[in-house]
């Protein structure tokens, strides 16, 4: 077994919320539980107690005989107990004094914004209170098209402080893929930002809001957010004008509702369809990322939380959640690289960030740009990846050249269960390319195409057992049919997550989405399993692999992007092919290499394999509007014509 790259150390152990978890979890089983593979197996072997006795240790009033009802996907959970998810947040039982900072709002304009718990109960009531004038009820959608500003965290805990289901995109998406989500669940009001700024340059969305507007009919109004000092255009009805004026005499408190009352919609990527509107339950969000912040990633009250997130990316909702905590979360709107990629971590400076989370992409990113900070990283704690596959290097990367004594979690989930299925461990060691574990309460598996589990080979990633944050059900699903095809089609009754994955000693490795799977010669291989031998090259700046179709067989194809000015030459190509059979295998090998300038991705920065897999196959490649840059795919057709 290789050495780890960083164990904490036995005061740091001490001192982490997963520790005191796990001897309040001890004295509650009345067994030793001195490991967390010990304290893991606890919590899968009744994941009903294990829930109930974790809503109890987080002061979460859960008390309810009914913990878990049903089978996938047609679970309950705590039918009978009612809180309200809003109300949580505002009010965290942690949080010593209302005027501790909430919100820390940075702009890449340069404009800088703090709001205290208490100015954040203000203006959440107010606007709870406008919605309720609109006549909003609990049930109805509102769906936002904005930036990552406090009127849309504002907004979004207005929404669930009176039961609205709220729904969110980011300004970048274009007329077809915003039309696509919002026009489905049919909301009756839309707020919308009508410019935002990003590497320096400005954009209007006025025509997208437009268009939007007269493209759902259910609409009853437009609400237009503001961005910093920037003009609003009157075209429609102003944010500040729109709130109720400050109450004075009373304070609003939220309602209560059901534990599996719904939250908010989040969308699959829809790269094969209609994006999938997936209805969250507020009861299973708030318990799934109060476990995942308090004892994953040991966030504790008067920490500063950052995860770079736009509002169309399911992390998003996961850092308003740490509110919850009382910490502060940091909202961060615009580039990570303008004016150059040192923003970030001099904002972590001057913050004193504890938690910095990221997609693996921007890491490597810096590992390509060999980028070193200069700034001051003593406060922080842990740096989360996610979004793709952390390569091994990049794990080395962080710790040589970010910061050495750092919590490093390569974290993996989805939108579909808006949290993780794995993720760190701050208790145990970090190994190279490996997430560090499944989560608590998560009944992880790796399974054959048999339906067999499996350990040290790839295959397929399955929940056993119900997950709280597990979607309630699909918008206009009404007898669960396309929910069940997306997750049951494969194993009767096991939730089928779509990851090629595996179980080793050191951790998990994640090699990529099983659909995207290649298979020459009969052999199933991960695509990540083909990137790594290429971490050799540092003029490789990112890679895509896919399988050509053939009448009976298979041949990989590959993509590479390389740093400027590098070419691709045949003695390159020679090189790559022959580290990666030196390094993997002869099946491996690619038939052949191309260079484009770009690989296709989506707005959150996920590769977008399946989309170029379809494309040299002869295949239609559907919904290019959810691409953040679909010319690549023009750039790869023209490549392959040969």
């Amino acid at each position: 077994m290789p050495d780890p790259l960083w164990s904490p150390s036995p005061e740091r152990i001490a001192q982490t919320n997963m520790t005191a978890f796990m001897k309040a979890a001890s004295e509650y089983s009345g067994r030793a539980l001195s490991r967390y593979t010990e304290l893991h197996q606890w919590s899968i072997e009744d994941i009903g107690q294990f829930w109930k006795f974790y809503a109890s240790y987080a002061a979460l009033d859960l008390d309810s005989s009914k913990v878990l009802q049903g089978s996938m996907p047609y679970t309950k959970w705590f039918e009978g107990a009612s809180l309200n998810y809003a109300k949580e947040l505002l009010y965290p039982k942690n949080l010593k004094d209302p005027n501790q900072p909430a919100i820390i709002s940075i702009t890449e304009t340069g404009h800088e914004k703090v709001l205290s718990y208490a100015e954040l109960r203000q203006d959440v009531m107010r606007c709870a209170l406008a919605l309720r004038r609109e006549g909003i009820q609990a049930g109805d959608r509102v769906v936002v098209f904005a930036c990552n500003l406090p009127e849309t965290v504002i907004l979004f805990l207005a929404c669930a402080s009176v039961g609205a289901i709220f729904s969110s995109c980011s300004p970048d998406f274009g007329i077809d893929a915003a039309l696509a989500r919002f026009a489905q669940i049919e909301p009756k009001i839309l707020f919308a930002s009508s410019t935002y700024f990003y590497g320096g340059k400005q954009f209007d969305t006025s025509e997208t809001i437009q268009q939007l507007a007269e493209g759902i009919s259910s609409l009853k109004k437009v609400i237009q957010l503001p961005y910093p000092d920037v003009s609003s255009n009157n075209q429609w009805i102003a944010w500040e004008a729109w709130l109720e004026p400050s109450p004075s005499s009373f304070l609003l408190l939220p309602s209560s509702f059901p534990f599996d009352h719904p939250l908010y919609i989040l969308y699959s990527s829809g790269t094969t369809g209609l994006p999938k509107a997936m209805v969250h339950r507020a009861g299973g969000v708030l318990l799934q990322h109060h476990k995942e912040q308090h004892l994953h990633c040991d966030i504790k009250a008067g920490d500063v939380v950052l995860y770079f997130s736009t509002c169309g990316w399911m992390m998003w909702n996961w850092l308003i959640s740490v509110l919850v905590q009382a910490a502060t979360i940091v909202l961060y709107e615009g580039s990570p690289a303008f004016p150059d990629t040192s923003i970030l971590w001099k904002l972590t400076e001057k913050y004193k960030l504890t938690f910095f989370g990221t997609s693996a992409r921007y890491i490597h990113t810096l590992q390509s740009q060999k980028f070193k900070p200069e700034s001051d990283l003593s406060s922080l704690k842990t740096i989360a990846s996610t979004g793709s596959p952390l390569s091994p290097s990049a794990f080395e990367y962080v710790y040589q050249n970010i910061k050495a004594d750092v919590h490093l979690a390569s974290i993996s989930g989805g939108t579909d269960i808006v949290s993780c299925f794995m993720l760190g461990v701050p208790t145990e060691p970090v190994y190279p390319g490996c997430v560090q574990a499944p989560g608590l309460g998560v009944d992880l598996a790796v399974f054959d195409e048999s339906g067999k589990s499996i350990e040290n080979q790839a295959g397929e990633l399955v929940c056993r057992q119900p997950l709280p944050s597990m979607p309630l059900k699909f918008w206009n699903d009404l007898d669960f049919s396309k929910y069940k095809s997306a997750y049951f089609d494969v194993y009767p009754n096991i939730w089928r997550h779509g990851d090629l994955i595996e179980q080793t000693e050191q951790g998990i490795i994640v090699y990529g989405r099983s659909d995207a799977t290649l298979n020459p010669g009969g052999v199933r291989i991960g695509t990540a399993e083909i990137y790594r031998p290429l971490e050799r090259f540092p003029e490789i700046l990112e890679a895509c692999a896919v399988g050509k179709k053939l009448e009976s067989d298979e041949e990989i194809w590959l993509f590479i992007v390389l740093q400027r000015p590098h070419t691709l030459t045949s003695e390159m190509i020679q090189g790559i092919k022959a580290e990666i059979r030196s390094k993997a295998s002869p099946r491996h090998v690619p038939k052949y290499v191309f260079q484009v300038s770009q690989l296709p991705r989506t707005r959150s920065g996920k590769s977008m394999e399946i989309a170029v897999s379809k494309l040299i196959n002869n295949q239609n490649v559907p919904n290019r509007e959810v691409m953040a840059n679909p010319e690549s795919l023009d750039e790869i057709a023209k490549a392959i014509q040969f």
